[in-house]
């Protein structure tokens, strides 16, 4: 029998299964754990291989080759049929993984959307599927596409509006002008996206988010201000009167724009006259998300700056605080600071004047020789030291202390004074300053006791971080000229 067994050749089929498939098991776990801890996609077809494709497949061996059922049997067919289609999966997960797993990031495989890729996929296992039917069953599947494909088309047509909207939006996801988080203007909206499904877009807006349908998108034009990444700008125009000195006017209006916080380091602003008094500014930001923050800050400064020079901004040069009764409470105010007589309050008031700055506004620049000192008549400053392209907080002024006190000294400043508050100060100009001094001697100690202070409280923030003064000067220098690198 044993004989007969080996003769008809069943039983090399029954020992070639029993050896072969756990083997072959064992071989594919080991690749696949393999594959797994180096992330490797190729994971995923090979564990379909090992726990679908060849145990049905054996089970189909076992039954055709090895007991020799009839291929008319329904258990042979159906043994064939869950092969097949495991098969079928097996093949499109493999091509998958071949063709789109390791794509780049800017090749056309990776921008297809994933929803093209199931739709083939479906396609692919349906056609699979009716040929296996009508290889393993003799089924006549044509008639069945002819009615799924009339079916289709009257389909299409009643639904071909929605259709229509589906079908942009699988164009939008497929090209990919834009992103979730790229900002766009659409001419009639502009804001940041925050979802892009297959009807619509979600922008944000500011206010309120804006659904705009893909169909309006891929029917218009519209702007990506996120691409290419790099450098924004915003762009606002200002108006001075005719008889303001234009270049002083540029002037002023670059140094209020590079002085923003949001302003990209690397880059400088740009200011154009247009002529009858117009301007235009261009600032160089990070993203379209801090143009509108970079413009309300850079006009807001500008109203201050520009009464403080005696600019007419729109036309109007109006300072409150330029009225005479102002400067003459502030003196009263003041006048304990600078030991005031009686007999100096003519020629403070005669020389002296008063300023406003915004929030956030530099006071006075490290790096620099004062030639006027200021006391602080309402609000508060911040002192800070600037470090490695940062700010270093140390210490604050408050309404009565003084700002400048190194130009009685004749050196640079070290800080850097900020305004935390809507600041008014008296500006004093160093000559007034020096005559004062020279009449109270007391006045010189105590401006000499404030500066050392400050100093002290420098050095003790420096020294919390591991730092130095030298080491601050130093890199301020390096960054300034970095020809001294060489």
């Amino acid at each position: 029998m044993i004989d007969a067994a080996f003769r008809d050749g069943w039983a090399w089929w029954v020992i070639a299964l029993a050896v072969g498939v756990p083997v072959l098991l064992v071989v594919l776990t080991e690749l696949i754990n393999g594959l797994r801890r180096r992330n490797n996609p190729m994971a995923g077809p090979l564990r379909l291989l090992r726990n679908g494709v060849i145990p049905v497949g054996a089970l189909f061996a076992l039954l055709f080759f090895a007991i020799q059922s009839p291929a008319e049997q329904v258990w042979t067919r159906v043994v064939a049929t869950v092969f097949g289609f495991l098969l079928i999966l097996l093949v499109l997960s493999a091509f998958n993984v071949a063709l789109f797993a390791n794509a780049a990031p800017d090749s056309w495989r990776k921008r297809i959307p994933s929803i093209f890729v199931e739709i083939a996929r479906l396609v692919l296992v349906a056609l699979g599927l009716a040929l296996l039917f009508s290889w393993v069953w003799g089924a006549d599947v044509g008639g069945l596409f002819a009615a799924l494909g009339v079916g289709s088309i009257v389909i299409g047509l009643a639904l071909q509006n929605a259709v229509g909207g589906v079908i942009s939006g699988l164009l939008l996801l497929f090209e990919q002008p834009f992103k979730i988080g790229d900002w766009l203007d659409t001419g009639g909206v502009k804001g940041r996206v925050v979802e892009v499904n297959w009807r619509a877009v979600h922008i944000q807006t500011g206010n309120s988010i804006q659904i705009v349908p893909n169909s309006t998108l891929s029917g218009a034009s519209f702007t990506n201000m996120s691409a290419p990444t790099g450098t924004y700008s915003a762009t606002t125009t200002v108006t001075f009167t005719t008889d303001d000195p234009p270049h002083e006017v540029m002037a002023l209006l670059a140094e209020i724009a590079d002085a923003l916080p949001m302003r990209l380091q690397d880059e400088r602003a740009e200011v154009d006259y247009i002529g009858k008094g117009a301007y235009e500014v261009t600032i160089p930001v990070n993203a379209p998300a801090e143009a509108q923050r970079a413009l309300s800050l850079y006009l807001s400064w500008l109203w201050y700056a520009s009464r403080r020079r005696g600019f007419a901004l729109d036309g109007d040069s109006t300072d409150p605080v330029a009225e005479p009764a102002r400067l003459v409470e502030a003196i009263e105010r003041v006048g304990p600071t600078l030991h005031l007589r009686e007999e100096d309050r003519e020629e403070v008031l005669a020389t002296s004047r008063l300023e406003r700055y915004g929030i956030g506004e530099t006071v006075l620049r490290s790096g620099i020789v004062p030639d006027r000192v200021m006391i602080i008549v309402s609000g508060r400053a911040t002192l800070a030291l600037e470090a490695d392209g940062g700010r270093i907080d140390f210490g604050s002024a408050e309404p009565g202390d003084l700002i400048g006190h190194t130009a009685l000294t004749r050196e640079r400043t070290q800080a850097l004074t900020v305004a935390s508050d809507i600041l008014t100060v008296l500006s004093v100009p160093l000559a007034t300053v020096d005559v004062l001094i020279r009449t109270r001697p007391r006045l010189a100690a105590e401006i000499g006791e404030a500066l050392e202070l400050k100093r002290k409280l420098a050095d003790d923030a420096l020294s919390a971080l591991g730092l130095s003064r030298a080491s601050v000067s130093e890199r301020r220098a390096t960054a300034r000229n970095p020809r001294s690198l060489r």
